[in-house]
């Protein structure tokens, strides 16, 4: 099998001739540490937006080299372009959304553009821009169907509270139903439209990152959530699967509060299982295994940053030993491959993902 027939096997919840390895995503720093071990002529670490156009080059070559170099079966992608430099550590997005730049991977929402029902009536929604798929087109063209390729596409929870504020959301999910509920359709619609344009241009799996729980808890009861973000959420998922797609659930935290309702709401695959919040591999594949894909759960909290190689080589082990039977299975870390961890460790996952994962065959 290539890594894209194996990595729609396993969504299908089949085994397939061993267990894919994907990289859900991964920021500038471990990029260039990887990248160090099998080119050269990297630049410093620092900001993709920070880097000359060259230097954008080099560092998205080596991406696509570490996926070939360590047999990574599935590579994402994301909107690059997007952004308008502010000039003053901050960017905005196509959605007015204003952030500031961060050293630790991520942006910070810090400007929320739709705060009262008012700020609707003076707010354009953006249309999805098909230049923002580069990354995809680029993808695509250096794979040649030899890997699927997947998008980050943020959900309902995320894109509401990026326009409103964290804060400003939940109150307004008791005061102003009705206000939250516009703002949902219109990223809603947003989503959609960008979803035809995923498809044109080759798309295999859909991610709904929607990050909804700490390791303690979800953010909001399971009736808001139904009502606020799964409703919506559902729409996309049906509407890809009509077009061909798999779609995976992206969110860290304790999801047991949550997890029937997105059982029932017909995602493929389930990402990153957070060791650190109750996502035992063990405990999800028994509860649901025969049902839905696990991609995760190599702790990138304290193991890939802090453990060492061998300790890795355990971890990964363990998650196919308690995982990976019958398939369904795809190892990856339990978030981002942030500026944190240790290229050496994540080196690590990749080889004993290849030691450990194949399937006996008759």
């Amino acid at each position: 099998m290539n890594g894209k027939q194996r990595i729609l096997t396993a969504l299908a919840v089949k085994q397939a001739d061993r267990v894919p390895l994907y990289i859900h995503g991964i920021n500038e720093a471990p990029i260039i540490g990887i990248g160090r071990h099998i080119t050269d002529g990297l630049p410093g670490v620092k900001d993709f937006r920070k880097m000359t156009d060259s230097e954008k080059f080099k560092v998205l070559d080596t991406l696509f080299l570490i996926h070939e170099t360590y047999g990574v079966d599935g590579f994402t992608a994301f909107e690059i372009g997007h952004e308008i430099n502010l000039d003053d550590g901050h960017v905005q997005d196509e959605f007015g959304v204003t952030y500031a730049l961060s050293d630790f991977g991520l942006t910070v929402a810090k400007g929320h553009p739709i705060k009262e029902p008012q700020d609707l009536t003076r707010y354009t929604p953006p249309v999805p821009d098909r230049g923002h798929l580069l990354l995809l087109d680029l993808a695509r063209d250096r794979f040649k169907g030899e890997k699927a390729l997947f998008w980050l596409m943020r959900g309902t929870f995320v894109r509401c509270w990026r326009l409103m504020g964290m804060e400003n959301l939940m109150l307004k999910m008791f005061d102003d139903p009705q206000f939250v509920h516009q703002v949902a359709r219109m990223t809603l619609d947003y989503n959609l439209a960008q979803l035809d344009l995923l498809v044109e241009a080759g798309l295999d799996v859909l991610v709904i990152e929607d990050d909804i729980a700490d390791k303690n808890f979800p953010l909001i009861a399971p009736d808001q959530f139904l009502e606020f973000v799964n409703f919506y959420n559902r729409q996309i998922v049906e509407a890809a699967h009509k077009k061909g797609l798999k779609v995976v659930r992206h969110s860290d935290g304790n999801l047991w509060p949550l997890l029937d309702i997105l059982l029932d709401s017909g995602y493929d695959g389930l990402n990153p299982l957070e060791p650190q919040a109750g996502m035992d591999m063990a405990r999800v594949k028994a509860y649901c295994g025969d049902r839905i894909c696990l991609l995760g759960n190599i702790d990138c909290i304290d193991l890939l940053p802090n453990g060492t190689c061998g300790q890795v080589d355990e971890a990964v082990r363990t998650a196919i030993q308690d995982g990976g039977k019958g398939g369904g299975l795809i190892i990856c870390s339990s978030n981002s491959l942030h500026p944190g961890v240790n290229p050496e460790n994540c080196i690590a996952m990749f080889e004993a993902t290849r030691k450990y994962g194949l399937y006996d065959t008759p």
